[in-house]
């Protein structure tokens, strides 16, 4: 089962992918397809109020940002790690609960990213916002940063997440029943 969305201009058919017998989510992976890439980075860089830096979670939202800092011709953006790497020093770590992932993860913030949002307004950009679990978590590693959040944007709000007004995003992403059915 596939469901059609409509978004920046594009149309794309997304596969229904169950979370259990009464629950399924429409598969939106913007990895790999360029135009949507750029078409949704373009129109929710209209959307954006004034910043000074971006930040996403790993990994989906990866592309969409590049293309964002590309588009307003910023050299830089801010990425938070689902794990702790290396080269990353005073590390920031918080817990995450995503829909998609099964369990607890932890979402890690280079300390020198940290040291660069300080005072500074930073909006957050995902490819979805579903329960809205780690937009949380980054929001609340931008403010251990010292960071002002000055808007948390996402391509699609799955179910209720379009009925928050805290979040800018492009279109509503329904959930859907076992038989594939929107209900939200």
């Amino acid at each position: 089962m596939t469901y059609e969305l409509k978004v920046a201009g594009l149309k794309r058919e997304l596969t229904l992918c169950p979370l259990n017998e009464n629950l399924s989510i429409a598969g939106f992976v913007i990895f790999g397809d360029v135009e949507l890439t750029c078409a949704c980075a373009k129109a929710l860089l209209e959307k954006a109020p004034a910043y000074d830096y971006m930040v996403a979670p790993e990994a989906k939202a990866i592309p969409l940002i590049h293309e964002m800092a590309k588009q307003a011709g910023r050299n830089d953006y801010f990425l938070v790690r689902k794990k702790a790497k290396a080269y990353m020093h005073n590390v920031f770590k918080v817990e995450d609960h995503s829909i998609t992932t099964e369990g607890t993860q932890y979402l890690y913030m280079d300390g020198d990213d940290a040291a660069k949002m300080r005072g500074k307004r930073v909006i957050i950009v995902d490819d979805v916002i579903s329960t809205g679990g780690s937009i949380a978590a980054v929001e609340e590693l931008v403010r251990a940063a010292g960071g002002i959040v000055a808007a948390k944007m996402a391509v699609l709000a799955e179910g209720d997440a379009a009925k928050r007004d805290d979040i800018i995003f492009l279109e509503h992403l329904p959930l859907f029943d076992g038989k594939g059915n929107p209900i939200g």
